[in-house]
């Protein structure tokens, strides 16, 4: 399912979430997380059902982050667990699909889920306190990883090239959109870059 997935966006919930979205997939990202940690579950589960219609109309698969309950509520295709967080064997039980992050050689050897984000690449204030593992984990990802893999943390514009001459063919991308004026100029242009 995400073989041929090229561009990840991971973001948290905003006031404009759908046309954010919609916008963002017309540039050309092509699976989208939900990652939000200040909210109540009433309020998060809203949130994810708008994400959900929007995700399911532009057939983009949607990611909650670390809530499988909530990802079964809302129907998602996956959900996204940490090494710290619920067990992918775990969520598999409960059917879900299932994404993990990976910030060693040994977490990609050892990683059973269906796609692993390799990262931070570089430093990020998405998260704070973990340091960045650079391009050297891209690479050995490129070469050792067995399921899809996005490289994450900290990439946009201005070093997406160097990821790309790592070996990544996929990223993911917080801020790199997010934040943009243009989300759908933003995500374009990484599209490109990504040659996908």
């Amino acid at each position: 399912m995400l073989a041929d997935r090229h561009l990840y966006l991971v973001t948290g919930t905003r006031p404009d979430l759908p046309a954010f979205l919609e916008a963002a997939v017309a540039g050309g990202v092509d699976v989208v997380q939900i990652r939000e940690r200040r909210l109540t579950d009433r309020e998060l589960l809203a949130a994810l059902e708008l994400a959900r219609d929007v995700t399911a109309r532009l057939g983009v698969p949607l990611v909650v982050n670390d809530r499988a309950d909530l990802a079964l509520l809302v129907g998602a295709d996956l959900v996204h667990v940490g090494q710290d967080d619920l067990p992918v064997a775990a969520a598999r039980r409960l059917g879900l699909r299932v994404g993990l992050s990976t910030h060693a050689p040994a977490e990609i050897a050892a990683a059973d889920a269906d796609y692993i984000g390799v990262g931070p690449v570089h430093a990020t204030p998405t998260k704070l306190g973990r340091l960045a593992v650079g391009l050297e984990l891209v690479r050995y990802a490129a070469a050792h990883a067995r399921q899809p893999w996005f490289a994450i943390g900290g990439i946009d514009a201005t070093n997406v090239t160097d990821v790309v001459a790592a070996g990544a063919t996929r990223i993911a991308v917080v801020r790199a959109i997010g934040d943009a004026a243009d989300p759908e100029r933003a995500a374009r242009e990484l599209r490109d870059a990504l040659g996908a």
